[in-house]
């Protein structure tokens, strides 16, 4: 169960883009909220005005969380939510990590650059190292660029779950609980996806050819019948673990490249938050599909909450 967001703030209205996600997720998680602002060394005399800042934006999230908190219903024993403002001093990501590591964070909300002009993201670098060592899981929302509206509401229906069979990539589910029982007042929409890669065309047949058989095209649909019989009794075992504990969950079977048939199918069936986990080794270099996370990170506007397997 969560119980502490950190929201790393630099004072940008590209940053304040979390504002929004901050609220709906401390309303109806019942979060204690931190937004840390750091501040660069040699900067004491602006710090007034930076305390000033963290100090509002934190009782504007306290007032906006409460609401819909009240609004979800509070459950039995739950108190009011709480906010505060923290400003510390020094290097931004590794003031980041170190408040997360010493305040028994659950995960990071944090925001990253778009692209002017396109829909694409682009990791900055403060983001990129705190994904690259974080020990806790990182929701990574792309900042709006100044001439799209904001619109001040962002209710999480549809969860996008790429799997690849492994323990790794499965870790990510005790999350999704977490995220999918959120309080609402209509049931979320989980979605298992696994896409079934087809045989490579063989490019060298070796001297007497006989490592391919006579009939390639015959072969190849019968390796991905079986890989798509194999994934959908996999997704099978997986959604019904996530219903015998009543969440609403349903499974896609795809075949494709993963790298692209993920990210096309998420441009075109739009979800609010796509979870995936990390290899945790190399940041962005090392993750579940190789480059998959990569390219959704660049590619999807969707939300992306990364979870690194302990």
């Amino acid at each position: 169960m969560y119980q502490r967001m950190l929201v790393p703030l630099d004072g940008s209205e590209l940053a304040e883009v979390v504002f929004t996600y901050t609220k709906e997720l401390a309303g109806r998680l019942d979060l204690e909220v931190i937004l840390l602002h750091v501040a660069a060394s040699g900067e004491d005399g602006f710090a007034p005005m930076r305390r000033a800042y963290i100090k509002h934006a934190a009782e504007t999230i306290q007032r906006q969380s409460r609401e819909i908190q009240k609004k979800t219903g509070i459950k039995p024993g739950s108190k009011l939510i709480q906010a505060r403002g923290e400003l510390v001093t020094g290097y931004p990501a590794e003031e980041i990590l170190r408040y997360a590591d010493e305040n028994a964070v659950d995960f990071i909300l944090m925001a990253t650059h778009g692209r002017s002009g396109l829909r694409r993201w682009t990791i900055g670098s403060v983001a990129n190292k705190v994904l690259h060592a974080s020990k806790v899981p990182i929701l990574l929302v792309r900042s709006v660029i100044p001439e799209e509206p904001v619109s001040g509401q962002w209710t999480m229906k549809t969860i996008l779950v790429p799997l690849d069979g492994s323990e790794l990539a499965e870790s990510v589910l005790p999350h999704v609980e977490i995220l999918a029982k959120q309080r609402d007042t209509k049931p979320m929409d989980v979605v298992l996806l696994r896409v079934c890669e087809p045989p490579p065309t063989p490019t060298y047949y070796g001297p007497d050819f006989s490592e391919v058989p006579l009939n390639w095209g015959q072969f190849a649909q019968e390796e991905t019948d079986r890989g798509k019989k194999v994934a959908k009794e996999y997704l099978a075992e997986i959604e019904k673990r996530l219903k015998d504990i009543n969440i609403s969950v349903r499974s896609k079977v795809l075949v494709g490249k993963a790298t692209d048939t993920i990210v096309d199918y998420a441009n075109k069936n739009p979800f609010d938050l796509v979870v995936m986990a990390t290899h945790g080794r190399s940041g962005l270099s090392r993750l579940v599909y190789g480059s998959v996370a990569v390219n959704l990170l660049h590619e999807v506007s969707s939300p992306i909450f990364l979870v690194k397997p302990q």
